[in-house]
C-alpha cells in the first residue's frame, strides 16, 4: 500500500456559493460571475493528478460525511441548526462572507468527513501521510458562525475527534494560507495540547485577528503563534520565517501529529492575496515540514486543502506539494516557477528580516523555543518509530 493517502469526493465540488465573484454578496452594480471560491481550482488539481498519473502512486480514499455529533465537538447547536434550516430554505450566509445554496451543507459535511478520515488514517498509523482535497475550506469557520467561504471547521472537528478517540494527544497545526487561520486559533486558544501557527498576510482577512500578540490564554498561553507578514513577501521572507521561527517553534512543542492547513493563495497569481510564492516554494515548505515530522512524530503529517483561487496556477502548486509529500519522481513542470522567482523583491528585504527576527527574539525570550519544553506532557504511548 502506498504510504501517502489522497482523500477526495466529487460531492465537495458541488458546493455553490453563488455568483458573488470576489465579494461577500451580490450587489446592484456587480455583474454576476462565479465566486472566487469555485470548484475549478480543486477539480483541476484532481484532474492534473490523473493526467500526470501521480494519483496512481497514492492511496486514494473516499469517506463518509461528518456526523452531527462530530460537528458538535466544535460547533454550537444553534449554528448547526441554522445551517440545516438555511439549507432547506435554499441557502443563505453562514455568518461573515460564507454564502451557500441548497446542497452546500452536504458538500461541507463531506469536506469535513475527508479531513476526519485523513487525520484518523495517519494518527492510527494506517497511513504515514495524507492529503485531503477539502471543499468548502474550513480554516475561517468559528464555533458559532461561518466566515470567509468556510462553513464548517474541517481541521478543528477532525483533530477534536482524533483526540477524543485517544488516537493522538498533542497536535501542531500549521496554517500557511494567505489569510489568518482564525478558526484554528479560536478552537484551541486555551488548549496547551494543540499548538496553532498561522503564517499569513497581515491585515487581509479577517481584519481584526492575526496579530503576533495573540498568543493564547489561560493554559493555552504560548500555544498560538501568528506571523502576520507584510504584503509583498516572497521566497526569501517565507524561507526566513520558516527556518527561523515556524519550524523551531513546532519542534519545541514536540507534537505527535502535524496538520497543515494548505492554502495556495500566497502564490503570486492569486486574486485574493498579495504575496509572491511560486509552486517551488510550496514544495520546499512541504519538504521542510516532512523532515520535521520525521524527527518529531514518526513522520505523521496530514495536509488539508484550504484556499487558493487561481484556477490555472493553484493546481500546479498543489501537484508540487503532493509529489513532494509522496516522495514521487513524477514531476509536472511549472512554466512560471522560474519567472516568478526572478521577480524583483523576492529576496529577503530588510524590513521583513527585522520583523521576523523580532518575533523570534520575543518568542525565544519567553522560553518557547526550548526543545524539551513539553517533554513532561508527552503521552505515555507516544512512539516516534511509528
Amino acid at each position: 500500500m502506498p504510504a501517502t493517502g489522497f482523500f477526495w469526493h466529487e460531492r465537495c465540488f458541488w458546493h455553490d456559493p453563488g455568483a458573488i465573484v470576489v465579494f461577500s454578496s451580490p450587489g446592484e452594480f456587480l455583474q454576476p460571475q462565479p465566486a472566487s471560491e469555485s470548484p475549478e481550482s480543486k477539480r483541476r488539481l484532481k484532474n492534473l493528478l490523473e493526467v500526470s498519473r501521480l494519483i496512481d502512486a497514492l492511496a486514494v480514499r473516499k469517506s463518509l460525511p461528518a456526523a452531527r455529533g462530530d460537528l458538535e465537538r466544535f460547533h454550537t447547536t444553534r449554528y448547526l441548526d441554522a445551517l440545516e434550516a438555511g439549507d432547506r430554505a435554499g441557502g443563505g450566509d453562514g455568518g461573515d462572507c460564507a454564502p451557500y445554496t441548497s446542497g452546500s451543507l452536504a458538500s461541507a459535511r463531506q469536506s469535513t468527513g475527508l479531513a476526519i478520515a485523513a487525520v484518523e488514517a495517519v494518527a492510527s498509523g494506517e497511513l504515514s501521510r495524507a492529503y485531503a482535497l477539502c471543499r468548502p475550506p474550513g480554516h475561517h469557520a468559528e464555533a458559532d458562525r461561518g466566515r470567509g467561504f468556510c462553513l464548517l471547521g474541517n481541521i478543528p472537528v477532525a483533530v477534536m475527534r482524533a483526540r477524543a478517540l485517544g488516537l493522538v494527544k498533542r497536535v501542531a497545526i500549521l496554517d500557511w494560507d494567505v489569510h489568518h487561520g482564525n478558526g484554528h486559533q479560536t478552537a484551541f486558544y486555551a488548549d496547551r495540547e494543540v499548538f496553532t501557527v498561522s503564517l499569513h498576510q497581515a491585515g487581509n482577512y479577517p481584519l481584526e485577528t492575526g496579530g503576533f500578540e495573540e498568543q493564547g490564554e489561560g493554559p493555552g498561553l504560548g500555544y498560538n503563534l501568528n506571523l502576520p507578514l507584510p504584503p509583498g513577501c516572497g521566497l526569501g521572507a517565507y524561507a526566513h520565517a520558516m527556518t527561523e521561527l515556524v519550524l523551531p517553534a513546532i519542534e519545541a512543542f514536540d507534537p505527535e501529529l502535524i496538520v497543515v492547513a494548505c492554502g495556495y493563495d500566497a502564490c503570486a497569481k492569486d486574486p485574493l492575496g498579495k504575496m509572491l510564492l511560486n509552486s517551488g516554494a510550496f514544495a520546499r515548505m512541504t519538504a521542510q515540514v516532512m523532515a520535521l515530522a520525521r524527527s518529531a512524530c514518526g513522520g505523521r503529517l496530514v495536509m488539508i486543502h484550504e484556499g487558493g483561487y487561481s484556477e490555472g496556477y493553484a493546481p500546479l502548486c498543489g501537484h508540487a506539494v503532493i509529489e513532494t509529500l509522496a516522495g514521487s519522481d513524477i514531476h509536472v513542470p511549472d512554466p512560471q516557477n522560474d519567472e516568478i522567482a526572478a521577480w524583483a523583491y523576492q529576496s529577503l528585504q530588510p524590513h521583513q528580516r527585522e520583523l521576523i527576527d523580532g518575533w523570534r527574539g520575543s518568542w525565544a525570550a519567553a522560553g518557547r523555543l526550548s526543545p524539551t519544553r513539553h517533554s513532561s506532557t508527552r503521552s505515555p504511548d507516544h512512539d516516534t518509530s511509528r
